[in-house]
């Protein structure tokens, strides 16, 4: 089972996007599992999608561990829900890898995604 946990040190909460998902282009993004070969597009205008896909039905708690260039860590308590953590690294403004894992009603979750600009959204 795998648990997020935040780190050393007191994380502080955030309202706006971490400065480094600034450098992702907005518009349409394909999101491809790792493991199971699965896409799915997102047009992707505010970048904070990106850090919440899979608890995004519950108002959650956001606290950034890192925000680096070309890395950003966030931690999402979503109480009772869950929690999870989103680990982004960005490659290009056009790719990036993302892994997530935490609890989710009540279920332990892990993902790997790479996401691919495709064009603008439709």
């Amino acid at each position: 089972m795998c648990v997020a946990l935040s780190g050393a040190g007191h994380p502080l909460p955030v309202a706006s996007p971490p400065k480094e998902l600034a450098a992702l282009e907005s518009g349409q993004w394909v999101l491809k599992d790792r493991e199971t070969g699965r896409e799915r597009r997102l047009c992707l205008g505010d970048r904070r999608q990106l850090l919440q896909l899979r608890q995004v039905r519950h108002q959650c708690a956001r606290f950034v561990v890192t925000d680096s260039e070309r890395q950003v860590s966030v931690t999402n308590d979503c109480g009772a829900a869950g929690n999870e953590r989103t680990d982004i690294r960005i490659e290009t403004p056009r790719l990036f890898q993302l892994q997530s894992q935490g609890i989710a009603d009540g279920a332990p979750f892990a993902a790997a995604i790479e996401g691919r600009h495709v064009g603008i959204c439709r």
